[in-house]
């Protein structure tokens, strides 16, 4: 009974823990040029793997609707966008891969993976076009 108790105990003391090891969740996004959060983004796991979207955007001035979108997304409000679409986790390693990232900016879409790190307190966010990459690290949001 008492290696029950403590495996119990155990159990619960590692899930949140072991809960945080992915990328669902809410993060805030950082700036590349400032290094200052930008938006806050809510993403979800489905049938489909990731969904990203817009919570709210964290910097003054910023725009409200995505311009610069090619497909269905353009003209949309920046709040709500869509801009994590696909992507499932890879059975060996805690990467969630096979997805797109949209930059809402400038309207382009990459190949996208992403890597919750340090405990699952940040994300890292690769970006990639052909051979070359660009990556970020999120901020989870308490």
């Amino acid at each position: 009974m008492k290696q029950a108790l403590t495996a119990i105990a155990l159990g619960a003391f590692l899930l949140p823990a072991w809960a945080q090891m992915t990328p669902v969740g809410t993060w805030n996004s950082i700036d590349d040029k400032t290094q200052e959060p930008k938006a806050e983004i809510r993403i979800t796991e489905g049938a489909n793997g990731l969904s990203g979207r817009i919570e709210k955007t964290l910097r003054p001035g910023a725009k409200t609707v995505c311009d610069e979108c090619t497909d269905e997304r353009k003209g949309q409000p920046m709040v709500g966008l869509e801009i994590i679409r696909g992507g499932k986790k890879d059975a060996d390693k805690d990467t969630w891969e096979g997805g797109t990232i949209l930059d809402p900016e400038n309207g382009k879409q990459y190949r996208a993976s992403f890597t919750p790190i340090e405990g699952g307190k940040q994300l890292q966010v690769r970006g990639y076009l052909g051979p070359f990459w660009r990556t970020q690290i999120w901020q989870r949001v308490p």
